[in-house]
């Protein structure tokens, strides 16, 4: 999986890398602030990409003393990082870029480079977005494509899934600014393409911003392997009543989960302990994503008021 996410960063990076260096030279060539925009566009693209790999390095290290369910958290840390970095640079610069054309309006020079840089940058920024598409295509399963987006536990390949699909609308923003601002020969028009750019940027940042919180804070895992885990318990031989599980994610495959396991009263502690044993080993063997978990064992009462508990402290919290 880590494999997979490396090489959907790795392509991105490939593409805006040249597809940055391009736009750059035209902007300089001919003025163009949408397209200095989209260069900038695709230099933080770039940069968010060294910045996910990082994160996947780090995630990827073991537990030690201070930290003893791991680093996983990192790469949720670098992915909410990268979507500042999208709002305060991305969209800062194609806003106020656009901004100072509209009130300081001038001439494109040559638009027709533009034209040929938005062709190339398309073929790079395509290739890259086909790439991440076809991993999301793989991993969905029978849910819809946004739906796999938003519940998605792997920031990196909903990352430069919707950063690459921004890019294609942004060089088609471009595109309509350049060809307005040379129909019409007025320059206005190539303003406010940079200011529609950035706000594409912000609204994207936004979205990348929200999904990578609610990862750093803690989400659950699927309900499925929830009910996995739970019947897994149930079949083991002197267990009562498996009440539920809790679990979250560290990283989009490592999970911590904790079981409400009722025994039957006929269990001594040895016994109690042998079958854990066999649960947790159960788990691990078809769930390998499922790197610690603890079982605790309690009566449904006690199960039940521990969750009402929860759930009144959550509404007054």
């Amino acid at each position: 999986m880590a494999d997979r996410s490396r090489t959907v960063i790795y392509a991105a990076l490939a593409g805006n890398l040249l597809v940055a260096l391009t736009k750059f030279a035209a902007a300089a060539w001919t003025g163009s602030a949408a397209m200095m925009s989209e260069g900038v566009h695709s230099l933080v693209d770039t940069g968010d990409g060294a910045l996910l790999l990082y994160g996947l390095r780090r995630s990827a290290r073991r537990p030690d003393p201070e930290h003893p369910l791991g680093h996983g958290r990192e790469l949720y840390f670098w992915s909410f990082i990268v979507s500042l970095l999208i709002v305060a640079i991305g969209a800062g610069v194609a806003l106020l870029e656009g901004l100072l054309r509209i009130l300081y309006p001038n001439p494109l020079t040559d638009p027709f480079v533009n034209y040929v840089v938005i062709g190339l940058s398309f073929v790079f920024e395509g290739a890259s977005w086909w790439i991440a598409f076809k991993e999301l295509r793989r991993t969905k399963g029978p849910r819809g494509y946004i739906e796999a987006v938003l519940e998605s536990k792997d920031p990196p390949k909903f990352i430069i899934l919707l950063e690459d699909t921004a890019a294609l609308i942004g060089l088609l923003i471009a595109l309509s600014g350049t060809l307005a601002a040379a129909y019409f020969d007025n320059p206005l028009f190539d303003g406010v393409a940079s200011v529609a750019i950035g706000a594409l940027l912000g609204a994207t940042a936004t979205l990348l911003a929200r999904e990578s919180k609610h990862l750093l804070i803690g989400e659950g895992a699927h309900p499925a392997l929830t009910q996995s885990i739970l019947r897994i318990a149930q079949e083991e031989p002197g267990v009562a009543h498996a009440h539920g599980a809790l679990t979250v994610h560290l990283a989009p495959r490592q999970i911590v989960a904790a079981l409400s396991i009722e025994f039957t009263d006929q269990m001594t502690a040895p016994q109690i302990e042998k079958a854990v044993e066999s649960i947790e080993a159960r788990i691990h063997s078809a769930h390998p994503e499922v790197v610690m978990l603890f079982v605790k064992p309690q009566t449904g009462h006690t199960f039940s008021a521990a969750r009402e508990w929860r759930l009144g402290a959550r509404a007054h919290g």
